[in-house]
């Protein structure tokens, strides 16, 4: 059997930026805002919340979304915490969409260390972006995934489309029956 050569997962596997315990000052989503965007491979900064590129990617453009505050429960999370999380994972999915034309996306949060959390004291929303096909032989036979992309190109790309308003927020319309905006339904 041939073998890939992949060191770069040593680090991972090895522990490198997990925090080694749960207070916010040694854990890498509190340090992350305190750099610079290319530093911190951090996409877009809100005010409740951040977008950075995992450093550990399921998938290329693979990114979450972070609350400043260190928080570990979606409970916790005050209610501009929770829309702002929102609309970020929803912009997040937009610019990717654009910049990448994935097929899909998973999105989701493990809650605790049983749940799959690598970093369980603050929270973060993945949104992963998905292909027809890319589940192929390399996780599987292999136990590793190909990244095409170096991480800090991936971030500035995705930036630039962010920054430069390539995709807006859905706003609803009058036509839309849904929408708070729309006319009352006439009566028969």
């Amino acid at each position: 059997m041939d073998r890939l050569w992949t060191p770069h997962r040593m680090v991972y596997i090895g522990g490198q930026d997990k925090p080694v315990d749960d207070r916010s000052s040694s854990c890498p989503f509190c340090r992350i805002p305190a750099l610079s965007d290319e530093d911190g491979l951090i996409v877009a900064r809100g005010t409740w919340c951040f977008v950075v590129l995992n450093l550990y990617p399921y998938n290329p453009g693979h990114l979450m979304v972070c609350p400043y505050r260190h928080v570990s429960d979606y409970t916790e999370l005050t209610s501009e915490e929770t829309d702002e999380l929102a609309r970020l994972s929803q912009q997040a999915m937009r610019v990717t969409r654009a910049v990448s034309g994935p097929d899909g996306f998973n999105l989701g949060m493990n809650q605790g260390a049983v749940a799959g959390a690598g970093i369980a004291a603050h929270l973060h929303q993945h949104v992963v972006p998905r292909w027809s096909g890319d589940a192929n032989f390399l996780p599987i036979v292999a136990h590793t995934k190909a990244v095409p992309e170096l991480l800090g190109d991936t971030r500035a790309r995705l930036a630039a489309a962010w920054e430069a308003g390539a995709v807006h927020e859905a706003r609803p319309t009058n036509d839309d029956p849904a929408s708070p905006a729309a006319p009352a339904p006439k009566e028969s």
